[in-house]
């Protein structure tokens, strides 16, 4: 059985990654393993040591000070990042997540991430890291790395977590959001949940038909579906369709074509994961 690995951290948006991974969980049947990764920081470094320029005995007990204050702080990080894990290990179980194993590591964040994610299915990261309250309205610089490196599906959480109603796929024709349209057909994730595919770009029969083939497709697995084709840049047209379908969960391609050539690693990445409040699981 493979594991859902959540990424958590001191930010604003552990909150959701247990929301959204409970409800993943529950509904796939999937142990849970909830990550955190406390990183090792210099005192000497972080206060922008200049004991260089005074006197030796001085410095050398500068030193010793910023050793002790290192250490301090990395015993009080310890015992916030055990606290962390505790509090997101009970909100799990709480939600009647019985398989849910915390680890708590020292390293690089998106190293560690890929190394844990090995036997995962999938990994839940919030769109924002510890550093979200100094720079609202950006993305957390890891997951772009992560995305990167990773070859598991990617589950962003949005700061406030709402169970998905509905899913909005972007399709693009590209080999990412085949796999990604097998997932969601054979998924137990999805169960009950309409589809509905939407594609930027100009009209033409050849493209309503590639939607009307894959609509087909669902049903055939017993799934609702529908679809719409939409002339305009990608990223609006899949935001306003995401907006279209409240308490959705949007679903793309890691790497696409055509219009949407740029998702995943580029600007466009961005702009997508800022924009839209939602869910969004991305396929490598």
């Amino acid at each position: 059985m493979s594991k859902i690995l959540a990424c958590i951290d001191a930010s604003s948006y552990a909150e959701a990654v247990c929301d959204l991974t409970a409800w993943v969980a529950a509904r796939i049947g999937w142990d849970v393993e909830l990550l955190h990764v406390l990183q090792r920081k210099s005192a000497v470094a972080a206060r922008h040591d200049l004991s260089g320029a005074i006197g030796l005995g001085v410095k050398s007990e500068l030193l010793e000070e910023l050793t002790r204050i290192e250490e301090a702080h990395g015993k009080l990080a310890m015992e916030g990042g055990r606290a962390l894990l505790a509090a997101a290990e009970s909100s799990l179980q709480a939600a009647n997540i019985a398989k849910v194993k915390s680890v708590h590591l020292h390293g690089g964040i998106v190293e560690t991430i890929i190394e844990r994610e090995a036997d995962a299915g999938l990994l839940v990261m919030g769109k924002r890291g510890a550093s979200s309250e100094f720079a609202p309205g950006h993305i957390g610089s890891k997951i772009e790395r992560v995305l990167r490196a990773s070859d598991k599906p990617m589950l962003v959480a949005p700061q406030g977590h709402t169970d998905p109603k509905c899913a909005v796929i972007a399709y693009d024709g590209g080999p990412s959001i085949v796999r990604a349209i097998a997932l969601v057909t054979s998924s137990r994730l999805f169960d009950g949940l309409p589809v509905h595919l939407v594609m930027a770009g100009a009209d033409s029969q050849e493209r309503r038909g590639q939607l009307e083939q894959i609509v087909q497709s669902f049903e055939q697995s017993g799934r609702q579906a529908s679809s719409s084709l939409v002339a305009g840049p990608a990223e609006k047209v899949i935001a306003d369709c995401v907006a279209a379908h409240p308490e959705s969960m949007l679903i793309m391609g890691a790497y696409g074509h055509s219009p949407l050539r740029n998702l995943i690693v580029g600007s466009t990445t961005t702009a997508m994961i800022r924009a839209i409040e939602a869910p969004i699981l991305l396929i490598r």
